[in-house]
């Protein structure tokens, strides 16, 4: 093998403050990375997929959940995670984009959204019972919490 790239990384096990479910999405990256610094998330196992919380709520197939929820056990178990944190966005090409599934109508692509993210946390909740879980619905504008899928007051 050939180094071609040096850097130092910290070798000492890390506890993790969340483990995150978000969607890869690269439009909404820099925003959801500034809004979990500003809660207090240092370190997260971030686990990004199409649709992100998608897969818990509405999953296309069987195993996408349930390849989720193994990841999420992974992180609590490996790394003492005890909060999840689940997260869709407008536009999201997974659900059909804004125009194409919700004829450009952002207030009922947000409703839609809300009550995904409620199926997603209750799914969580259902498999993974010890787990605090919050979420978050991402437009072009910012970052707003579904209270009754379990999100606590930010």
């Amino acid at each position: 093998m050939k180094k071609l790239f040096h850097f130092d990384s910290p070798r000492e096990h890390y506890r993790c403050d969340a483990v995150v479910v978000c969607c890869f999405d690269h439009r909404f990256q820099l925003g959801f990375a500034k809004f979990l610094k500003r809660i207090g998330i240092a370190t997260s196992d971030q686990i990004k997929i199409a649709g992100g919380a998608k897969c818990l709520a509405s999953p296309e197939h069987e195993t996408d959940s349930e390849f989720v929820l193994d990841q999420i056990r992974k992180s609590v178990r490996l790394h003492g995670t005890r909060l999840a944190i689940l997260m869709v966005h407008s536009d999201c090409g997974a659900y059909g984009g804004l125009a194409g599934a919700f004829g450009g109508d952002a207030g009922a692509e947000s409703q839609h959204h809300e009550e995904e993210l409620r199926r997603a946390a209750e799914c969580l909740r259902k498999a993974i019972p010890a787990i605090d879980v919050q979420a978050y619905f991402v437009d072009f504008e910012g970052v707003w919490a579904v209270p009754a899928a379990g999100a606590e007051a930010v």
